[in-house]
């Protein structure tokens, strides 16, 4: 069981569509929902996004952070559908992923009940607790 992790805290996932990879060559595959893992040119999809209702992008393990670059390039390249990070993304790191782009984190039941929902809502006011506002606020 999955756990969806949003400002407001944890969630049942409410999402019914079925995800696919990207193809072989990097472009998108035949649905409106598709898997990102960490190694995928997300650069190829530039101009394909339209259509697109939601990405979930892959943490295989907490310190790999190539999935914060991967949401980072597709709000650039104009994605607006729902960003989602899925796996290894641990409380510490929720600011930084909402930051980066993502609305929500999926995570499993085992790590919910490590780090619960607390730990989660205490960094949902991301907006206002990152070093910039700190140095503005001198």
């Amino acid at each position: 069981m999955s756990v969806i992790v949003t400002d407001s805290g944890f969630a049942e996932d409410d999402f019914t569509g079925n995800f696919a990879p990207l193809n072989e060559d990097g472009s998108l595959p035949d649905t409106s929902a598709i898997d990102i893992n960490p190694a995928d040119d997300v650069t190829a999809l530039a101009g394909q996004l339209e259509g697109v209702s939601m990405i979930r992008i892959a943490f295989p393990s907490f310190s790999d952070g190539r999935g914060f670059t991967h949401a980072r390039s597709l709000r650039l390249m104009g994605y607006t559908g729902r960003l989602r990070a899925a796996g290894h993304v641990i409380a510490d790191q929720y600011a930084m992923a909402r930051r980066s782009g993502f609305d929500e984190v999926e995570i499993d039941a085992a790590l919910a009940t490590r780090q619960p929902e607390p730990q989660w809502r205490a960094r949902a006011n991301w907006q206002e607790h990152d070093y910039q506002s700190r140095l503005r606020a001198r």
